[in-house]
């Protein structure tokens, strides 16, 4: 289908980013068609706030060229009316959200066998303070006697090249939570290629799911399935095919519904057979050391280890650290701002010693689930979680490795 045909424009759209943005480069993209950006540096990972110019960029269609004054975000399905980007701003609450966003395919470039796509390490994950419109502000006079299990579908307006509408569902009772509908991302207009002129901003979720470039929100009794949108075009691609976990050589199948937005919950009951990527899974990475440059011992002997954990709608309860490649670990002391759906800063004294080491952290959610050591072999898959290993998926979504995002640190004598 015309989502798996290569996109020349992508291209231009990376040589202008790049253009705009130096703490950023390209990603292998195999398949040719995303446009895709990540963090240059570890060090990203040893603050809490990234900068725009440091911030991962992932989409799939060209970006619209579109006008502020004119855009619209229409209300369908079970709702009425539409907002101008004006209205939205003034005729509603505005807030700011602190939200990690990481890409599903985090990681997916460390899958062995490759899957296909976006060869992604660990760099397409950032902290960012989105400013916009609460969702529930924008449908509060409209959702008298809605039942329990209604979902709220996001649309896209990028324009593209084949059939296919980017559409997205997320339980409606998450969207009056804690979403928004974003125009500013660390206090300045949203980036043509972050979702100007609208970006609906879902806290603690992947990004997949945060639909850049909205334009029109659409309440419905199911998640998006084919023939589900009042508009031509294939519907479900990108909710119900794309972004599934799964082994190799498995078509999913489409449901209407899911009993949790927990993917790592999807994953452990077999609920549905084959999970959708939505709320993240615990993950850490250390951004300091970094290991582009040998680290001089201090006086006092002592190198501190600094990076950021984060567990979706759920909080980090602790991180360690380790200096042997995982053999030891000691526990990291978590710092810095709390917000739900934004990591946590973690650091750790290192006594270090002259020699080249493996620096490796882990983090634990406040369920008890904790980051597995490896990613799994293809043919693992329903038991690699009891086995310490995040099952190895067609798709590469959700992995959260640890040795996989180890970093190798050479220390020199004082």
């Amino acid at each position: 289908m015309a989502t798996e045909q290569p996109r020349e424009n992508r291209h231009d759209e990376i040589d202008a980013i790049l253009e705009r943005k130096d703490g950023v480069r390209e990603t292998r993209d195999e398949a040719d068609k995303y446009t895709v950006v990540g963090a240059v540096s570890r060090d990203t990972y040893a603050n809490w706030l990234t900068p725009v110019e440091e911030h991962f960029v992932c989409h799939r269609n060209d970006i619209p060229d579109a006008d502020a004054d004119s855009w619209r975000v229409s209300l369908t399905g079970d709702l009425e009316g539409g907002y101008s980007l004006s209205e939205l701003k003034g005729e509603f609450p505005t807030v700011a959200v602190a939200h990690t966003m990481e890409c599903a395919g985090n990681g997916r470039g460390q899958h062995r066998p490759e899957t296909g796509s976006v060869q992604w390490g660990n760099e397409a994950a950032g902290t960012a303070v989105w400013t916009g419109t609460p969702i529930s502000s924008v449908l509060h006079d409209q959702l008298e006697d809605v039942a329990d299990g209604t979902w709220l579908t996001a649309i896209g307006g990028d324009p593209s090249d084949g059939d296919d509408v980017f559409a997205r569902s997320i339980p409606l009772s998450k969207a009056l939570d804690d979403c928004i509908l974003a125009h500013e991302m660390n206090g300045r207009p949203l980036p043509p290629e972050h979702g100007f002129p609208v970006r609906m901003i879902v806290p603690g979720w992947y990004g997949v799911n945060s639909v850049k470039w909205v334009e029109e929100l659409r309440l419905m009794d199911t998640m998006v399935v084919e023939n589900s949108l009042d508009r031509p075009g294939e519907h479900a691609y990108w909710q119900q095919k794309s972004y599934r976990i799964h082994p190799a050589d498995v078509e999913p199948e489409s449901n209407e519904t899911v009993e949790t937005g927990d993917t790592w919950e999807q994953l452990e009951t077999g609920e549905p057979a084959h999970p959708y990527a939505f709320d993240q899974t615990v993950m850490s990475l250390i951004g300091a050391p970094n290991g582009e440059s040998p680290v001089s011992v201090p006086d006092d002997g002592t190198v501190e280890i600094t990076g950021v954990a984060w567990a979706g709608d759920d909080d980090v309860a602790g991180v360690e650290v380790s200096t042997d490649g995982g053999d030891t670990w000691d526990e990291a002391e978590l710092f810095g701002p709390d917000y739900a759906g934004a990591w946590r800063l973690f650091r750790c004294g290192w006594d270090a010693t002259p020699g080249t080491h493996v620096l490796a952290s882990r983090a634990t959610d406040e369920r008890g689930r904790r980051q597995p050591m490896r990613i799994s072999n293809p043919d693992a898959w329903r038991d690699a979680l009891e086995d310490d290993e995040f099952p190895w998926n067609e798709g590469g979504y959700a992995a959260n490795a640890v040795l996989p995002n180890a970093v190798e640190v050479d220390v020199e004598s004082p």
